[in-house]
């Protein structure tokens, strides 16, 4: 896996008319802390995308470098 971290910006979207302007995954309606959610459960990126074929590994990799780039700016805030 490359050590650049993923651009995510293309990937996760806020819109006013989906979950409250939650950050979400592309045009869907998952939430980038469902998918956090589902990988803190145990579930593994084939079981995810297994449950939910609209999503991709670089969905997750997108909603995982989203959060850590959150983490990052709370940090330092």
């Amino acid at each position: 896996m490359s050590k650049v971290m993923l651009n995510y910006q293309n990937i996760i979207r806020r819109d006013a008319g989906k979950r409250f302007s939650k950050p979400c995954v592309r045009e869907t309606r998952i939430a980038v802390y469902d998918v956090l959610g589902w990988l803190a459960a145990g579930m593994s990126f084939q079981d995810i995308t297994g449950d939910f074929p609209e999503l991709t590994e670089q969905d997750i990799l997108a909603c995982l470098a989203f959060s850590s780039e959150r983490e990052r700016q709370l940090q330092y805030a």
